[in-house]
């Protein structure tokens, strides 16, 4: 079943055509990851499907429903959520509140304690930093917080913005562990990942993006057998 549908997208910002006539799909359960060079419109992908931005053509549908005419928090209550690039913590709040935060849309006491719970059984470490104020994590910390937030809101797709930006490489391995294990829970996911070599080992599906525009969709596997692939992204000569 197709959970995400993103047809014929074109963004702007003010004159600067960033998406032209972006497609792409995403099936229940998937993890689809969405690879290019900087400037080649992924991240603007991710603001248009979550409402931070408006496309003049196309249209983004969340199981057959339109999204365009919904506001960005009506989006999230509607089941995508976002982790956006560089984090963005709520860096005066401890971890728990930023958590309840990500639970905004929710109606109080569903299920919320239970979830942060959970949060914490697959963060150990933001259970022993509930209490610390989220601005005094470390970026790994932060990161780990950033989607443990947007899991509280109960996602029926979740997007990954860059998770390994400015990451240590041992944190890099933590970060699609959880990917990973998400994965194997259900967890529908669109990934945006300037390491592409991680993100297709961990992605059902790739689309490689240049320019605002799709130039190459296949499974991962053999996106990583691609000689443009290898050449442009996984550093192969």
């Amino acid at each position: 079943m197709t959970a995400l549908e993103v047809h014929n997208v074109h963004t702007y910002y003010g004159h600067i055509h960033a998406l032209k006539g972006i497609s792409i799909t995403v099936d229940e359960g998937e993890i689809v990851t969405l690879i290019g060079g900087n400037g080649a419109g992924k991240s603007t992908t991710l603001k248009t499907i979550s409402g931070l931005l408006r496309p003049r053509e196309g249209y983004v549908k969340l199981y057959g429903e339109d999204l365009i005419d919904y506001a960005a928090h009506e989006i999230v209550s509607k089941g995508v959520v976002q982790v956006p690039e560089g984090r963005q913590v709520f860096a005066r709040l401890t971890v728990h509140e930023n958590l309840e935060m990500g639970a905004f849309s929710r109606p109080a006491g569903a299920g919320i304690r239970a979830d942060i719970e959970k949060v914490f059984t697959l963060f150990p470490r933001l259970k022993e930093r509930q209490k610390q104020v989220a601005g005094t994590l470390s970026g790994g910390e932060q990161q780990m917080l950033a989607m443990g937030r947007a899991l509280m809101a109960k996602p029926k797709i979740l997007l990954l913005d860059e998770p390994s930006m400015g990451l240590a490489p041992v944190l890099v391995d933590s970060i699609f562990d959880t990917i990973k294990q998400l994965h194997k829970e259900g967890t529908t996911i669109l990934l945006v990942e300037q390491n592409a070599r991680m993100a297709l080992q961990v992605a059902n599906r790739g689309y490689v993006i240049q320019t605002g525009e799709v130039i190459l969709s296949d499974t991962a596997d053999r996106l990583r057998e691609n000689q443009t692939v290898q050449k442009a992204y996984l550093g192969v000569s």
